[in-house]
């Protein structure tokens, strides 16, 4: 069965239908609203004078901060690399580049406690000694009468 979903934009100012959404911010506030090409050429047109005498304000909008991955990138490279450089050595296989797979990461990070697991030396376990199966008298006497 198929489905078809259809959108329409419906022009905030007059009911009809709109042509695009327009963003705008003012005093700090993010503003978006749906107009026909006719209104938002009004909009651009009683903005234009204001726009004109600004001065632009950044590159980024004040409300989304920027992200400095500088420093962490040059450290998670490291990681990566020797992650991948272990990998190697211990038999996983493993790409130059991209993810490494969630099992590689896994080893990995247990790797300590492998190398510590095959440095305990197990004691060997005293087993107890085994008794022959006893028979009832019951179960004997049976056995002897069926023969």
């Amino acid at each position: 069965m198929a489905q078809v979903t259809e959108v329409r934009l419906v022009d905030d100012l007059d009911g009809g239908n709109a042509d695009k959404s327009v963003a705008f911010a003012i005093d700090n506030k993010q503003y978006e609203i749906d107009l026909s090409d006719n209104h938002a050429a009004r909009l651009r047109d009683a903005l234009a004078p204001f726009i004109a005498a600004a001065r632009r304000a950044g590159g980024a909008s004040p409300t989304r901060p920027r992200r400095s991955v500088a420093g962490r990138r040059s450290a998670a490279r490291e990681a990566t690399a020797t992650i991948r450089e272990w990998a190697a050595a211990n038999g996983f296989e493993v790409s130059s580049r991209g993810r490494i797979a969630a099992s590689v990461l896994e080893a990995y990070n247990n790797r300590d406690k492998a190398a510590n697991a095959a440095l305990t030396v197990e004691s060997p376990k005293v087993e107890a000694e085994m008794k022959p199966n006893r028979r009832s008298r019951k179960k004997i006497a049976d056995s002897l009468t069926a023969e």
